[in-house]
């Protein structure tokens, strides 16, 4: 098998883990770096050949885009403060701790080599967060905090990271310097994402073509990163403020099927890369761990310690941090997410798992320094943080769904339902005040206006049915009823005429474009039918 096989291999087990996951109750991610340790064990299986430098370029930006996706300016800024709680200072509370700790146990390792360690283990991994959370039925707030900790934390152990890996290879180290070095990869990466993000919205409205659009929404990411990293700034920084400033502006209300191929493609590419980064996860481990040959005892001696250190400063710093949170939350009316007890806390804490980003910037940390001598204790480093991400990946991603269930932790649905049956109201006033303001200025027959009226009504009425009162909703399912059969019986003739002209495709003289273009004609039909 060669490395291309191997990659077409992952990109299978990233499909074939989703279902498989779902039906036993366990996060994909966990089940892919699992797969990709199996896989490493075949003899017939060859060594993973990344280059370090294009792990993070690759595989970053389009996971950030994508989680992007998920959350809005409006919550990110009601979020700030536990944003700035979780992903700014507990990162550096973490890399400071591992550092210290680091240094003590393992021979050899300078300190800014263990900065580099504390850095590269402290951000909690977006991707495996929300995709085991955010199947447990949390409460949506929840997955709010660990989406927008996952989103900023990548952000500041990064630039931790460069900073202090520049100090290990140079053997020198200035605090103005470093401080000056962290301002400008902030200014530099948030000026790139916001001129990239407006000049890629312009041209979006230029093309009109949503396959085109949808391609462009592709580059916009991996382009804000490697500008931004050739300017000195933060790549991750820059494609956070990229797919912000689209998230925000590049909204086209009427753009329907620019929105559903749009939302299907990255959930495709989301898919994907995550399936193929964490079986890259689980590839490395066979390697990584080769090299404790012989040195068993003391690295796993090392590696225990950073571990029970990563995931005991998360707790002892959310605790108080959750109670501060939640003080100031109750003194000023801020529309954030926090957690509101001491199980939401934990549930929290226990999801603070690593893994794309961690194994990135390990795998990333060059093989020699300047002067041409091996980086300190790199094979240490390594080995360590593989063991904190499969620890904190494997044993907290398995056992995160039993946490749940015993701590009886669920979304509060009564809230949801609250603000669906308001999106409902809103939804049927603007439709019906949309009806007066055409009936102004166009002559509608009585009963076309009544149909239009009453259509308004079955709009948010299909949002929300609780909205009616028992009458009405009687009715109306009885009305739903009869569409769902013709609806039912209009889906057959449709598939049968599909069928007729996939028929007419292999015949004599059948022009294929012609035939796929009738066929389109048809698919939109059939998906204007099931609206």
């Amino acid at each position: 098998m060669d490395q291309l096989a191997l990659m077409f291999v992952l990109l299978l087990g990233a499909v074939v883990m989703v279902p498989v996951g779902d039906r036993l109750g366990l996060p994909s991610p966990v089940l892919m770096t699992l797969f990709g340790a199996v896989l490493a064990l075949l003899p017939f299986v060859p060594n993973v050949e990344v280059p370090p430098e294009f792990i993070l370029p690759l595989v970053l930006p389009p996971l950030l885009y994508a989680a992007v996706q998920r959350t809005s300016w409006r919550q990110f800024t009601a979020n700030l403060r536990p944003i700035l709680l979780l992903a700014v200072a507990l990162v550096f509370a973490t890399t400071a701790a591992v550092a210290a700790v680091a240094q003590a146990v393992v021979p050899g390792l300078p300190l800014a080599g263990a900065v580099v360690l504390g850095a590269l283990v402290a951000p909690p991994d977006p991707v495996a967060a929300t995709a085991v959370a955010g199947k447990l039925g949390l409460p949506r707030r929840m997955v709010s905090i660990l989406e927008g900790e996952g989103l900023f934390n990548d952000v500041t152990a990064i630039v931790l990271y460069h900073v202090a890996l520049a100090a290990a290879v140079s053997g020198t180290f200035s605090a103005p310097a470093a401080v000056g070095s962290l301002v400008l990869s902030a200014v530099v990466a948030i000026a790139v994402g916001l001129v990239l993000g407006w000049a890629a919205n312009k041209l979006m409205g230029r093309l009109g073509d949503p396959t085109l659009q949808i391609g462009l929404t592709l580059l916009v990411p991996f382009v804000a990163y490697v500008l931004a990293e050739e300017f000195q700034g933060s790549g991750v920084l820059a494609v956070l403020t990229s797919a912000l400033f689209l998230a925000e502006y590049a909204v086209d209300a009427d753009d329907v099927m620019g929105r559903l191929a749009g939302y299907t493609f990255w959930e495709v590419v989301d898919t994907l890369v995550t399936g193929v980064a964490f079986g890259l996860i689980g590839l490395e481990m066979h390697n990584i761990f080769g090299t404790a040959s012989g040195r068993w005892a003391e690295m796993l001696g090392a590696a225990a310690a950073v571990v029970g250190v990563v995931v005991a400063v998360r707790l002892l710093w959310l605790l108080p941090a959750a109670w501060l949170a939640k003080r100031m939350h109750k003194r000023r009316d801020y529309d954030e997410d926090i957690p509101l007890s001491w199980r939401e806390t934990v549930i929290m804490w226990w999801s603070g798992m690593r893994g794309v980003a961690s194994v990135a910037l390990a795998l990333a940390i060059p093989y020699t320094i300047d002067g041409g001598t091996d980086f300190p204790a790199r094979d240490e480093i390594l080995f360590i943080a593989f063991a904190v991400v499969l620890t904190t990946l494997v044993v907290q991603g398995l056992t995160l769904p039993w946490l749940v269930r015993k701590l009886r932790v669920r979304a509060d649905t009564d809230a949801e339902d609250a603000l669906e049956r308001e999106l409902a109201i809103r939804v049927i006033k603007a439709s019906k005040r949309r009806l007066r303001e055409i009936m102004e200025v166009e002559e509608l027959p009585e009963e076309i206006t009544d149909q239009l009226s009453r259509r308004a009504y079955d709009i948010g009425a299909r949002i929300s049915p609780e909205i009616m009162d028992d009458e009405r909703r009687e009715h109306f399912e009885k009305r739903i009823t009869r569409m769902k059969k013709v609806q039912r019986i209009q889906g057959e003739m449709l598939s049968a005429a599909r069928h007729e002209v996939l028929a007419a495709r292999s015949e004599p003289g059948a022009d294929p474009e012609i035939v796929d273009r009738v066929l389109r004609h048809l698919d939109m039909r059939s998906l204007r039918a099931t609206q």
